[in-house]
This record gives structure tokens, C-alpha cells and sequence, in this order.
């Protein structure tokens, strides 16, 4: 990474308070900055690892891509296909992907569910059992308008799942991390950073209901190998992941997961994800072969600017790109 790269990374990192990874790659040159601590007493490391949220859909919609690649799904089937439910036939597995399924942001019932652990962990009392109840629930949309869902990536990883005849956990080592060889991604809520809202130490993020929505841990080590195969584009899967499907304002697209904004001379290709005591973005750029990963074990406020931040580097560094 030129001396100009890393210039644009370093003020991301600020440790007052959480420990911040970031990970980035240029060309064929990467580098690794980390600061602060992941708990009391603990360095963070470039494999420290981080709950990641919504990124966590990413890999999902990775899933899908792979899926339809094996030919065992196809992106315009039918949820109803592949799981006990009666969602009607417009529930596509790439209305869930890019969010045109119609479903609701959050499933029914969830908020009651939620309410005791809201500021902590409210998607921990919100089981397999409590999903089946509300997609029994469930009234869709059939305007078909991009509408943000979380729901809507737990549904596609349910899907996949059985389309795949193993459970989602088993089907992310399989397919993703093992041949990626990234040894610190997955579901298990240790060992990890200690998280923290408003410098407030939070328990681990659990979603046992909604896992392929945002229940991922990484390093920022494995988020840049991750996003490195992306750039590289060697498997139909990767490429899928990428591909414009819906146009929004602007410039702006949504792929499969993925935002894609274009910009002069190249795309850039960014998701975010947050939890009660955790903020991670990822992008890249295929064209200035270009990726960024930032991670902090601080959760997002409604006047924090680490997102932000993210994405205003990602883009200076594939502008400056050689």
C-alpha cells in the first residue's frame, strides 16, 4: 500500500474508547492497522474478531450466488419452493436478496419479543420456533419496492439451507470459509472483542432465529481475504454477487446484497452492518481493484460518523488507485 493509502486509513483509527481493525488492499499491495483494546488488558490483533451485523448478508447472498452456480437454486425461485410457507409466488430468492420481496423490515412479533432486551440484545429470545410463527404471520407487500429487510436475509438463509439439505452454519463453513481459508469468521459468540454502546460494555449479539440476517463474526484479516476473492472474480459466484439487478437514485444500484454506486471511471461496491456494541463496513472496487474493511467494537449512533468515514476512504483510495 502506497504512503498515500495508508494516510487515508490511519485517522480511522481512534481507540479512546473501542478497539478499531482495518484492513485494506490496493493493487497487489494490503495492509493491516490495528488500535485500542478488544477487552480490558487486550490488545485487539488483525485476528481479533468483531460481530459484523449486517455484513453477515453479504455472505449470504455469496450463498445464493454459489447456489445458482451448482444449479441447485434458481434466482427467480419461489421461497415457497424450499420452505413450509405460503408466501406466494413473487417471493423470489432475489427479492430477498435485494430486497423486493415484500416481506416486512423485521418479522412479526419480534418487537414484543425484543422489548426487554432492547439496548442489549434483542434478537436473543427470538428463536427458530418464534420465525416459523411469523411467516405463518406474515402479509407481503406486492408493490415490490426496495424496502431494507432483515427478515428478508434470515428468510434467504433459511432457504438456502434447504435447498442445500444442511444447516446454515454448516453450509457458510463449507462453501465460504473453508475454501477461503478464513479460520476466524463464523457463528460462535467466543472468543471475540468485548462490545460497547455509549462506552458501556455489551453481552454477545445473539440471533438464533435470524442468523443468516447478522449473526457473523470476523477479523479484518478474513474480511480482507474475503473481499480479495471478490476483486479477483474467479467463480461465477463471485461475479453474480456484484451484478447491478435493481436501479435506485442517481447512480446508485442494489446487487445481490451488495450497494454499487458508480463512479467516474469505476463502481464502488459497499454494505455496512451494526450491532448493540459493534460497526463494521466493507467495499471494493473491481475495477481499481481497490477493498477496504473497518471494524470497531463500538455500536453505531444516531451522530456516529464511523460508516461514513469508511466509505468516503474506500472511495479516495480507488480514486488514488495506481
Amino acid at each position: 500500500m502506497t504512503t498515500v493509502g495508508v494516510d487515508v486509513l490511519t485517522p480511522l483509527l481512534d481507540p479512546a474508547t473501542s478497539a478499531v481493525a482495518v484492513a485494506a488492499r490496493q493493487g497487489d499491495h494490503e495492509v493491516l492497522l490495528v488500535a485500542g483494546d478488544a477487552a480490558p488488558g487486550e490488545p485487539a490483533t488483525e485476528g481479533t474478531r468483531f460481530e459484523v451485523g449486517s455484513l453477515t448478508k453479504t455472505f449470504t447472498a455469496l450463498l445464493l450466488a454459489d447456489a445458482v452456480a451448482r444449479g441447485e437454486v434458481r434466482h427467480d425461485d419461489p421461497v415457497d419452493r424450499y420452505l413450509a410457507t405460503a408466501l406466494g409466488e413473487g417471493v423470489t430468492l432475489e427479492g430477498l436478496a435485494t430486497h423486493t420481496s415484500g416481506l416486512p423490515r423485521l418479522p412479526p412479533g419480534l418487537l414484543r419479543a425484543a422489548v426487554p432486551a432492547w439496548r442489549t440484545n434483542p434478537y436473543r429470545d427470538f428463536g427458530p420456533e418464534e420465525m416459523a410463527a411469523a411467516l405463518r404471520r406474515t402479509r407481503v407487500r406486492r408493490d415490490h419496492r426496495v424496502r431494507y429487510s432483515n427478515f428478508g436475509g434470515a428468510v434467504l438463509g433459511l432457504a438456502l439451507a434447504a435447498a442445500a439439505g444442511r444447516p446454515y452454519e454448516d453450509l457458510l463453513a463449507e462453501r465460504v470459509c473453508r475454501p477461503l481459508d478464513l479460520r476466524d469468521t463464523g457463528l460462535a459468540t467466543a472468543p471475540q472483542a468485548t462490545g460497547h454502546l455509549r462506552g458501556r460494555p455489551r453481552p454477545p449479539w445473539e440471533m438464533p432465529g435470524m442468523t443468516a440476517a447478522g449473526a457473523l463474526r470476523s477479523s479484518a484479516r478474513d474480511l480482507l481475504a474475503y473481499l480479495t476473492a471478490l476483486l479477483d472474480r474467479r467463480t461465477a459466484a463471485a461475479v453474480d454477487v456484484a451484478t447491478p439487478r435493481v436501479a435506485l437514485s442517481g447512480t446508485d444500484h442494489l446487487c445481490l446484497v451488495w450497494n454499487l454506486r458508480r463512479r467516474p471511471g469505476h463502481d464502488l461496491v459497499f454494505h455496512s452492518g451494526a450491532t448493540r456494541g459493534f460497526t463494521a463496513f466493507a467495499g471494493f472496487s473491481p475495477q481499481r481493484r481497490t477493498a477496504l474493511a473497518t471494524l470497531t467494537n463500538a455500536g453505531a449512533t444516531v451522530r456516529g460518523t464511523f460508516v461514513q468515514r469508511s466509505y468516503e476512504a474506500l472511495r479516495t483510495l480507488a480514486a488514488t488507485a495506481g
